[in-house]
């Protein structure tokens, strides 16, 4: 080797090179200043010969070491533009590449503050790999945090998979490794090899990856996201859509069980996208909730146990064919909700569990960092460049994927150090407390910094404790939620109503119970798949009695949940009563709506999205409790209830009255307006599957006090069944028309009670000259008596004297 070249190469360095644990490979590999000339080294592992090509020159480069090193002394300081030509003995031949440590390119000073900090609200865009053009050349530049790794490499088809061919460069102050690599293109294959302490090398997923292979392969895929979009009118309309008063009702769905291909394989996104879409609109619901899109290893896990957090899951397609999806029901007026899991992560060696061969992702000690029985691990929030990763990605999909709502999986685990955990399992907050400090201020900040960037997404929370404020403001030490699963509402009434009729008086106080607290959050009602799966059995097998009490008691239960406060959930298949529970194996049961019961099932379910969306009652005053009146919740001998529904106008008010016992009954219903009261809508209706037919006559109340109201109605409300009453005021002709009625009414009543005392009089009368005869009768008597006795007494007298004379 030419002596003057030796003397110019730091050999420490290059060995390091060599043995693949250099964390700055710029300061060796690439074109570097040699005084008057420019030093230039490469290394490219098994290469018999390098040429360094530029225009129509080409110079041999001097084989430094076997292993593949070569350098070459190149006259002057500017180097024109060059490529390498690479020569192997074995099938790969000779290769023309562009040399990837001659292009500098990483992130600013700026962005590593932001990033330090747990601000960097768009680091998606910085991370992973971003294909781009630099000084002319096309490529992809690759960027990862791995801040304890010894080496960090990109692998792929384009290096042969071989870790020694492009080592990344370490920016101390981020912990973050970059490389700009000349062309790769969207569509490749990489992963980082990653060797940590202790010589281990391992090959990991890209964090930031917008694309990854389907399962069981596990490599991360360049990905160009950008896409036109049409969905203008929705997102100029979703701020007026998404108020915290419109209807929300919301079809969650598998989007792998909801319809398949002929021979079982899942339909591509854009596929799906029109069969959803017309589903959903026809059906009547606002929104789709789906179930986790973001890349996941596992079938079973339903996307539940997340690998690849920025790509959809390649399963139904690309990020393209998943904005088509979103595109297209946004177009149907249909908006997107996705569930996204930052509570835990699975274990598989190629995702984010020592990734760097350090816990810098969960937490060292198994007590934090673990989950007993979901055997996941848990994030470390209180890292913040951890935090910024789940931030960063849930803004991901709102902007990038103009998601209109997260729904947050699992947040009761994030809240509580021992959730599912026992004794010794876990380690108290700094308090002594159960309560996981960091995980609420990272669920403050993602909430805050969502709506202050994005104020009409929705922000939705699976928590099932009595964790107070989840949908209270951050300012007054809330978690800044826009709506929360009410679990205990699901799990009281699927606990009534599984119950025989005959026994449900007993249990009354679990259908009422859910209004006592209603108004504590914002509530969702949910009929979820989480209580459709693990032996739970689904919705309709839920139900007690025989075929038809199951139906009837379904066609109740989904009519009370929509009159019940709360914005709606239901899951698939739900809604056409499917038999068998949730399984990611097949598609929903569609056969089932050839037969009549499941046909009336779904009607029924339309019928009340439609009634529900056209009611401003049923939705406009959900979060306050002058949107509710009880008219009698105590009546659980009967197994009855009665309520009223309200909005901002009286005329607009709902009368619900539900007979959840197995026989018809009649009610005096009590009501909080006079006017007239229609039936708006009954379960028992033939339409769905019941024996009535809906009354079309409206009934006027009648002034008979009940249920501590001056007026009521009276109703027969057959068993098993919900009605819907609608309201209307009497009009001024009406109410002149009762008035007159009343007035002549009154008259009546004064003319009937006159004559009443005008027969009285005459009766009294009558007796008082009956007595009179009387008296006259009996003073002539005595008035004889008195004569007969003056007579008796004189001839006493007389005979008295004759004696004495005698």
């Amino acid at each position: 080797m030419d002596n003057k070249l030796y003397k110019l190469m730091n050999w420490p360095r290059v060995e390091g090179i060599i043995y693949s644990e250099e964390n700055s490979p710029f300061e060796i590999l690439g074109p570097h200043p040699a005084g008057r000339n420019t030093l230039v080294q490469t290394f490219w592992p098994d290469a018999k010969e390098v040429f360094l090509v530029s225009g129509t020159k080409k110079k041999q480069m001097e084989m430094a070491d076997e292993a593949g090193f070569f350098a070459c002394l190149v006259s002057g300081r500017d180097m024109a533009d060059y490529r390498y030509e690479v020569h192997y003995d074995d099938e790969r031949g000779i290769k023309s590449v562009k040399d990837a440590y001659r292009y500098h390119h990483g992130l600013t000073k700026q962005q590593i503050d932001k990033l330090n900090a747990g601000i960097l609200y768009d680091s998606y865009e910085f991370l992973g790999a971003h294909p781009m053009e630099i000084d002319g050349c096309h490529g992809t530049f690759f960027a990862v945090y791995a801040p304890n790794a010894i080496r960090v490499s990109v692998v792929g088809d384009f290096n042969y998979w071989d870790g020694r061919i492009h080592q990344m460069q370490l920016c101390r102050e981020s912990g973050v490794y970059e490389l700009f690599i000349p062309d790769v293109k969207a569509g490749d294959c990489y992963k980082y090899e990653i060797k940590s302490k202790g010589n281990t090398v391992v090959l990991k997923a890209d964090p930031y990856a917008f694309g990854q292979q389907l399962r069981p392969d596990t490599a991360s895929i360049v990905r160009n996201i950008s896409y036109e979009w049409s969905d203008e009118a929705w997102m100029k309309e979703r701020k007026k859509l998404q108020q915290k008063d419109a209807p929300v009702s919301v079809y969650e769905l598998y989007l792998g069980s909801f319809k398949r291909g002929e021979d079982g394989e899942y339909l591509n996104y854009r596929a799906l996208a029109p069969l959803v879409a017309s589903y959903a609109k026809d059906m009547g619901y606002t929104h789709v909730e789906l179930m986790p899109v973001m890349e996941h290893p596992l079938d079973a896990s339903w996307g539940y146990q997340v690998i690849g957090y920025y790509a959809p899951t390649a399963r139904y397609g690309t990020a393209a064919d998943f904005k088509y999806f979103v595109d297209m029901l946004h177009k149907e007026g249909i908006g997107v909700i996705l569930d996204w899991v930052p509570a835990h992560f699975p274990r598989d060696t190629y995702g984010l569990g020592r990734f760097d061969g350090t816990c810098i992702y969960e937490h060292e000690d198994p007590r934090k960092g673990a989950h007993p029985h979901w055997g996941t691990l848990l994030y470390n929030y209180a890292r913040p460049q951890v935090s910024n990763y789940l931030i960063s990605n849930a803004l991901y999909w709102v902007k990038e994927y103009h998601a209109d709502g997260i729904r947050m999986d699992a947040v009761a685990s994030m809240l509580y150090l021992d959730y599912g955990k026992k004794e010794g399992e876990w380690i108290p907050n700094i308090y002594g407390g159960n309560e996981n400090l960091d995980a609420v201020e990272f669920l403050k900040h993602l909430n805050s910094i969502m709506k202050k960037k994005n104020p009409d997404v929705y922000l939705i929370a699976e928590e099932s404790t009595a964790w107070p404020k989840v949908t209270g403001e951050v300012e007054e030490d809330g978690l800044g939620f826009s709506m929360k699963w009410n679990m205990g509402f699901m799990n009281d009434y699927l606990s009534y109503i599984s119950y025989d009729p005959y026994f449900r008086a007993h249990h009354h106080n679990e259908l009422t119970f859910s209004m006592v607290y209603q108004y504590s959050e914002n509530f969702m009602s949910v009929f979820s798949h989480d209580e459709v799966v693990h032996g739970k059995s689904t919705m309709i097998g839920k139900m007690p009695g025989n075929k038809e009490d199951k139906f009837a008691n379904l066609r109740l239960t989904y009519a009370y949940m929509m009159t019940h406060p709360g914005k709606k959930l239901l899951f698939m298949g739900q809604d056409i009563a499917e038999y068998k529970e949730f399984d990611e194996t097949r598609q929903t049961e569609w056969g089932l709506l050839q037969y009549p019961e499941h046909k009336g099932i779904s009607k029924l379910v339309k019928d009340l999205n439609f009634l529900y969306k056209n009611k401003p009652a049923l939705y406009k005053k959900d979060t306050d409790p002058d949107g509710f009146e009880w008219i009698n919740c105590i009546s659980s001998d009967k197994c009855m209830l009665s309520f009223v529904r309200k909005a901002d106008k009286l005329q607009d008010m709902i009368l619900v009255v539900a007979n959840f016992a197995g026989i018809e009954q009649e009610f005096t219903v009590g009501v909080p307006a006079a006017g007239k009261y229609k039936e708006l809508f009954t379960t028992d209706d033939k339409i769905y599957g019941g024996n009535s037919s809906r009354v079309t006559r409206a009934q006027a109340t009648t002034e008979e006090e009940a249920d501590g109201r001056e007026n009521s109605i009276h109703v027969v409300v057959p068993s098993l069944s919900l009605v819907m009453y609608s309201y209307a005021p009497y009009t001024q002709k009406e109410l002149a028309e009762i008035e007159r009625k009343k007035e002549a009414a009154m008259a009546r009543r004064k003319a009937k009670e006159a004559m009443k005392e005008a027969e009285e009089a005459r009766k009294e009368a009558d007796l008082a000259r009956e007595e009179a005869g009387l008296a006259q009768k009996k003073a002539e008597a005595a008035e004889e008596r008195a004569k007969a006795a003056m007579e008796r007494a004189k001839a006493a007298d007389k005979e008295a004297q004759e004696k004495e004379k005698a």
